[in-house]
């Protein structure tokens, strides 16, 4: 189960908000010691499975995720107290017509700040792809 996550790049790990305070708080560390590049802490972690979430912390070196535990020992050059947040990894929209709205604003804001960090586009037959869903 923990597994999962550890095999996702960190790059795809999305911390959620949904209705908490906007900014999570930063620890002040002394980075010469630090063992990490980052560590998300006291968040409630979806791993991927399916399993109910357990709140714990995600350790990541790099762009690669390290370690997810209950409590991870050590430091990190930065680390985030993520209590109250949801972390889970990116989301893969498998079924998505972005197409509009990646031409008017190519950022994609509103499926970034739901999770999603994949989209697959051209999914529908090119007689379908022309007809409203």
């Amino acid at each position: 189960m923990k597994r999962i996550i550890r095999r996702m790049s960190s790059a795809a790990l999305v911390v959620l908000a949904m209705g908490f305070p906007a900014a999570p708080v930063e620890a002040q560390i002394d980075t010469s010691s630090a063992r990490y590049t980052l560590i998300l802490r006291g968040g409630a972690i979806y791993d991927g499975s399916g399993a109910p979430p357990f709140v714990g912390d995600v350790a990541i070196v790099g762009d690669r995720i390290a370690a997810v535990a209950a409590k991870i020992p050590g430091h990190a050059a930065r680390e985030i107290d993520v209590s109250g947040k949801a972390v889970a990894p990116g989301f893969i929209n498998t079924l998505a017509h972005p197409e509009q709205s990646l031409l008017i604003d190519g950022r994609a804001q509103s499926d970034l700040r739901q999770g999603v960090t994949l989209e697959v586009l051209g999914e529908a037959a090119p007689e379908q792809s022309s007809r409203p869903c």
